[in-house]
């Protein structure tokens, strides 16, 4: 089958940084589902593992989480799912990626594709997604489905992938007033047009960015991006008894200064349960088919932004250019078939 992946970490301007492969169908696990992809998209994690991860001696590490695709065989013990199902997923940290023709996956972290939506349109969607999802009622611990009362969530990094689809979730499930931060007018249309309640400038500083729009400080804050940056100025807006999530990699965390206002502080990172094979690995599972159920209903929109075909290594090189720019809006996907 065809694959794109690397030989050796390294820049992306690397004339081998991504290469195209051609590797044999990958054996399936009892529970595993072999999907062929038909749309695969990139997210910062796909960059960052290229940039430094050796792959394993003698072979080629194929890279991609976000998938939309067809399920063409099923493993003996899996019952969610059938040969002929369009499913969509995230992936699996510990395995080959989905950058590739053909893709293995536990059947417990897929769900079911939106049925409204284009295979670019569904594979821009389950890694923020599940994110976001996780971030909010997991780790923030927001009620689900509980309307607030005059609460706040800021979002540092509105305009990305995740922020795309957590100011969605936050109100049309929460209610919450949702304060997203973004530097350049592009960024900053694109949070309102999420549904961003005020849009505020991080490079002023949050607390005079939040004073701006007449708010004093915050009961929930998403840390999404430049976290060591910004800290100073979360601890400053947060609420006592207030709430913290991060979901970067910032080289120290000093939480000391959150101690006098009893803030809880938690890291999400999508690819825990997969990674440890937690016994709630499934709920991965119901959150996306939720989630797709939610698009179905017109409740969430994809955060698709641009799409580049085919799925081959010149293209997805392009694509990990532009991720890593830091400058994208939404999500870019890279797509071989046309809808």
């Amino acid at each position: 089958m065809k694959a794109v992946g690397y030989n050796a970490p390294g820049s992306i301007d690397r004339e081998d940084a991504l290469v195209d492969l051609e590797l044999p169908l990958p054996a399936l696990g009892p529970y595993d589902l072999l999907v062929e992809v038909k749309a695969v998209s990139v997210n910062p994690v796909d960059y960052k593992l290229r940039a430094s991860m050796v792959p394993e001696e003698g072979q080629a590490k194929v890279l991609g989480f976000d998938a939309a695709g067809v399920v063409v065989e099923v493993g003996d013990q899996v019952t969610l799912f059938s040969p002929g199902d369009e499913v969509f997923y995230a992936g699996d940290w510990r395995r080959p990626g989905s950058n590739s023709q053909f893709h293995a996956i536990d059947a417990r972290l897929v769900g079911r594709k939106p049925r409204s939506l284009t295979w670019a349109e569904s594979a821009a969607m389950p890694l923020t997604s599940l994110t976001a999802w996780e971030l909010l009622f997991d780790r923030l611990r927001v009620p689900y489905g509980v309307k607030s009362h005059g609460e706040t969530l800021l979002i540092i990094n509105g305009a990305g992938g995740v922020g795309s689809i957590l100011i969605q979730l936050a109100k049309r499930l929460t209610g919450l007033r949702v304060v997203a931060t973004a530097s350049r007018p592009q960024s900053a249309a694109w949070a309102r047009e999420m549904g961003a309640d005020h849009v505020i400038d991080h490079h002023k500083g949050l607390k005079q960015g939040l004073a701006e729009v007449g708010i004093d400080q915050v009961a929930y804050i998403a840390g999404l991006t430049a976290t060591g940056k910004h800290l100073a100025g979360i601890v400053e807006c947060i609420a006592p008894q207030g709430s913290f999530a991060l979901i970067d990699d910032p080289e120290v965390l000093d939480i000391v200064p959150f101690k006098r206002k009893s803030v809880s502080v938690s890291w999400e990172f999508m690819f825990t349960r997969s990674l440890y094979q937690t016994p709630d690995m499934m709920r991965q599972h119901h959150i996306l088919n939720e989630v797709s159920a939610l698009l179905d209903a017109g409740l969430l929109r994809t955060t698709l932004t641009q799409t580049l075909s085919p799925i081959n290594a010149q293209t997805l090189k392009v694509a990990h250019a532009l991720v890593e720019s830091g400058t994208g809006i939404g999500k870019i996907v890279v797509c071989d078939a046309p809808d």
